[in-house]
């Protein structure tokens, strides 16, 4: 490679959704008894799986693999109400790291099913925010895909309302959105749309480089959506584009100047290592989008343990209690990097 500049879009990587859910699954790992099971993989990027893995969590697809009593988490994608009910079955610990802009559609569908409304649901087939939303009223759910899916639906007698895979591109889910209400006039949307602030900050960070580049590099999984919305955003712009898991993955053609970004669930050292290897002559400039100070805290099932643990050992350290407690002060990537 000659690589001669990077620009690094900002923002990139960890969302506000992925940081509370590593850091609530790295406490569960310390607090709990071994092994712990997680429903569907905790985020969507390998090396994050993988190194909970390597720390004995086990990662399952079906709640009949965990046996009675075990601890059990409930992946940020969201999930199903029985999976949610099956798993307080089980009598052990139960974490729910769902997102709570996840949460907003599971509560939206709801709502609106109950209402009466057919919802049109703006998703992939098989993801697991998909499969978790539509489960939440599915006699009244249509999942589409396409503007065609929305041509070929069967028209029903009902309002219709519309909701959206929070993991999106904006242009991918306006697109739909606007093909629903060419065909069926007067629908309901939210007031404010579903699409994940983050979702749309590295989208609109994205689009600032990739005119100044000869080629875009995205970081992260191949199951991770929003990672492959940023891949289609690049692809959109014309540029060519190359998705990767990590450095080992860069194309030996690299040219010129080349545009870094990273999926939300991709960690930083990722991204470090990506920069690394591509070693350009002229260093690294950061493009800005947007700041982001969004912060989740830690599901409820952790909170008061978290802090009653956290509190002693300041009060141990005799540092001040609020910096035994502020779980701001940490990032998932640092956390992860200590694992």
């Amino acid at each position: 490679m000659a690589v001669d500049r990077v620009l690094l879009a900002s923002p990139r990587g960890f969302c506000a959704g992925v940081e509370m859910a590593i850091k609530a699954l790295s406490w569960m790992v310390r607090l709990c008894d071994p092994p712990i099971y997680c429903y569907h993989e905790i985020v969507h990027n390998q090396l994050v799986v993988d190194r909970f893995r390597a720390l004995g969590v086990r990662f399952v697809d079906d709640l009949s693999e965990v046996p009675e009593g075990a601890s059990i988490m409930l992946s940020a994608h969201g999930s199903p109400p029985e999976v949610v009910s099956e798993a307080r079955r089980h009598g052990g610990v139960v974490v729910d790291a769902v997102c709570p802009l996840v949460t907003k559609v599971h509560h939206e569908f709801k709502l609106r099913a109950e209402q009466g409304f057919t919802v049109v649901y703006v998703g992939h087939d098989g993801h697991d925010e998909a499969v978790g939303a539509m489960a939440i009223a599915p006699a009244s759910a249509r999942l589409v895909q396409s503007a065609n899916d929305v041509l070929t639906m069967d028209a029903p007698n009902t309002p219709i309302a519309v909701l959206t895979q929070t993991t999106l591109s904006e242009d991918e889910w306006s697109g739909v959105r606007q093909s629903v209400i060419d065909r069926f006039g007067d629908v309901w949307t939210p007031g404010r749309s579903d699409l994940c602030f983050a979702t749309t900050n590295r989208q609109a960070a994205l689009k600032r480089i990739v005119h100044q580049v000869d080629a875009v590099v995205v970081i992260g999984s191949a199951n991770s959506s929003n990672t492959l919305a940023l891949v289609h955003v690049a692809q959109a712009s014309g540029v060519q584009v190359h998705r990767v898991n990590g450095p080992d993955e860069l194309p030996a053609s690299l040219t010129g100047t080349i545009g870094v970004t990273a999926g939300a669930s991709a960690p930083d050292e990722l991204v470090a290592a990506v920069i690394s290897a591509l070693a350009p002559a002229n260093g690294v400039t950061e493009v800005t989008a947007t700041d982001e100070d969004e912060y989740f805290p830690l599901p409820r099932e952790l909170r008061d343990a978290v802090h009653a643990i956290t509190t002693v050992v300041a009060k141990s350290l005799d540092a001040p209690t609020s910096q035994g407690n502020d779980d701001r002060t940490v990032t998932a990537s640092s956390v992860l990097e200590t694992l």
